[in-house]
């Protein structure tokens, strides 16, 4: 993914009355496709160019929920990484949504974005002979293996965001359950524009790595600069590979600062690089850069709340994603056809609705330091 950096200077303040109506234009323009987005339809195709599914169409009868506590079954959930807010709320969400249908969690591991270490989690949870492994793969090559042996083995997949290659959804695994992580990039360009009135310069972070979702985040909101925003240039862009995200954006983001002087913001691929970009935008005292990003996270949050630096992001909603890769592992016992792909709305997030929004991403009020982060 790549990271935006804005011009300062740029956004909607003194100019000619033709700059200041080009500027109201541009701030129209990306309001109106925002709210759009929230009601609209899903905007990414699955891994495989699926169509996608909403989340709503899964469910399961009465008769159904008997059967499935009946069996008494075993999930392991298998993490490419564990490191931020997302990653906990899935896991929140499907361990919630398994005591409800009576399946006990074995495992939970984090692959801290390494494949082997991923590969290692998968055999060691088989031991553990699960029924169920809802799992999002680092490495669709380097993890493709561990996973059909998961498959040989009898276990019902359900993947989150990314498939291994050679699998085939009803096959080979269950389903695939996604954020609109296009979208999210789509809101992410949105806000973006909004903030800089639609003119300035940018520079991006993106993630360094063959991961689907985040390659859909780069290509959202790199389409929707050139397409819709001629007057913002992106300058640069910058790859992280991690497994320091942070610290790899905040080297990123310096190097962006010091090269070009008169950036404006920065666009980073999730919360994590976007704390890096902000550590970076405050030891060099930019406090007017505009950053953009996905991913509600506590940090962001918080930057959010103050309206500081971080002016706008597209939200997952990893908790209801949760609960709908349970009930498609489900599905699996029951033998029931599942949908190959299901997706679930982007959420455009701004200072004005930081708190509603987290409510909704996390079934959970904001914590104490997002809600007191608004100033009085």
């Amino acid at each position: 993914m790549a990271a935006v950096l804005v011009v300062s200077g740029c956004g909607s303040g003194s100019g000619s009355s033709s700059g200041s109506s080009a500027n109201n234009t541009a701030v129209t323009k990306a309001q109106d496709a925002l709210k759009q987005i929230t009601t609209g339809a899903v905007l990414s195709k699955g891994p495989h160019g699926e169509t996608p599914s909403p989340a709503s169409d899964v469910k399961l009868t009465d008769d159904e929920l008997a059967r499935i506590k009946a069996m008494n079954a075993k999930a392991a959930i298998v993490m490419h990484y564990g490191g931020n807010d997302w990653s906990t709320a899935q896991i929140a969400g499907l361990k919630s949504r398994f005591a409800e249908l009576g399946i006990s969690v074995v495992a939970v591991t984090d692959a801290n974005f390494k494949p082997d270490k991923q590969v290692s989690d998968l055999e060691t949870v088989l031991t553990q002979k699960p029924n169920i492994i809802v799992s999002i793969p680092t490495d669709p090559v380097a993890t493709a293996s561990a996973y059909q042996a998961a498959t040989r083995a009898g276990v019902k997949l359900v993947f989150m965001d990314n498939v291994p290659n050679g699998m085939q959804a009803g096959s080979d695994y269950v389903s695939v359950v996604s954020a609109d992580n296009y979208g999210n990039g789509v809101v992410s360009a949105h806000e973006m524009a909004k903030a800089l009135g639609g003119k300035g310069t940018v520079g991006v972070i993106f993630h360094e790595a063959d991961f689907f979702v985040t390659k859909q985040r780069y290509d959202g909101f790199k389409t929707t600069i050139q397409k819709e925003y001629p007057d913002i240039k992106i300058v640069e862009e910058k790859g992280i590979a991690g497994p320091d995200f942070a610290g790899d954006a905040q080297a990123a983001a310096n190097a962006m600062l010091t090269k070009h002087a008169d950036l404006s913001g920065i666009w980073a691929v999730w919360d994590v690089p976007a704390e890096g970009v902000l550590a970076s935008a405050r030891a060099a005292g930019r406090q007017n850069l505009v950053i953009t990003t996905e991913d509600l996270g506590t940090n962001v949050a918080i930057a959010l709340a103050k309206d500081s630096l971080v002016k706008g992001l597209g939200a997952q909603r990893p908790f209801d994603q949760g609960v709908t890769e349970a009930n498609l592992a489900a599905y699996g016992l029951l033998g029931k056809q599942a949908p190959a792909y299901v997706a679930l709305n982007a959420l455009p997030v701004d200072h004005s609705n930081v708190l509603d929004a987290w409510q909704q991403v996390y079934h959970q009020p904001a914590p104490a330091d997002v809600v007191n982060s608004f100033k009085k």
